[in-house]
């Protein structure tokens, strides 16, 4: 009964793929927006807030079309990106990934955001008074101590990721081996007569992994908390 069909394997392989690079990429972008919000005051900060929050609030389905009209084959950013540098996203497994990081992005910036808020700033200002210049006290006071929280965004984002239906199949579709990941092989597989055994697998093997991420990024966000507390 939980036996997994060659199918079963290339979408979870897909899946995985797709989770990995999304996290990975949007994981310098989800720092450097981390800190912006949880360091510096300027006008326009709750915009910005507003923006990065955006995908959790709006349909997936919409943050799909607007990467097709953004990003396809023929929209003006899709076309350049395509004609000068050889990229192209839509229905490619590039493009999932690319969804996918934006669908994440929110989860790992606010999971980075709480780390670097939850920092004493005296010990950034220690390190200041001994010599240290901002780009050396960031890198060697406030990112280590922020690492619990950069742990627990990354795991949320991949879980995120790993289960990211709407944005993807509404910007790359369904191609076998290309872009049917793990949530869009359920869904055809529950929209298929005689697909439930199947549809039942897969959803056990997505919920561990959904579980497994979500018990590691909490243990690393209480770890962190934990760290804080004892400085």
């Amino acid at each position: 009964m939980f036996e997994l069909s060659p199918q079963d394997w290339t979408a979870i392989a897909l899946s995985l793929r797709v989770a990995v690079v999304s996290t990975l990429i949007a994981l310098p972008f989800g720092i450097a927006i981390a800190t912006v919000l949880a360091r510096a005051s300027f006008w326009g900060k709750s915009a910005l807030d507003a923006l990065v929050h955006l995908p959790l609030v709006l349909p997936p389905v919409v943050t799909g079309y607007l990467l097709l009209i953004t990003f396809g084959r023929k929209a003006p950013v899709g076309a350049f990106l395509a004609d000068h540098f050889g990229i192209v996203f839509s229905f490619r497994w590039t493009g999932a990934a690319l969804a996918c990081g934006i669908m994440a992005f929110p989860l790992m910036v606010r999971a980075i955001r709480l780390s670097i808020e939850a920092i004493d700033k005296r010990l950034e200002h220690a390190a200041a008074t001994l010599g240290a210049n901002p780009v050396s006290t960031y890198a060697t006071v406030t990112l280590p101590l922020a690492l619990p929280g950069i742990i627990a965004g990354m795991m949320l984002a991949f879980a995120r990721a790993l289960g990211e239906f709407g944005a993807t199949i509404t910007f790359v579709s369904s191609i076998p081996g290309q872009t049917r990941t793990l949530p869009i092989a359920l869904y055809e597989l529950i929209s298929t007569p005689g697909g439930q055994s199947g549809a039942l697998r897969l959803t056990l093997l997505a919920v561990a992994v959904a579980v497994v991420a979500s018990l590691v990024a909490a243990l690393m966000l209480l770890r962190g908390g934990t760290r804080e507390a004892d400085a």
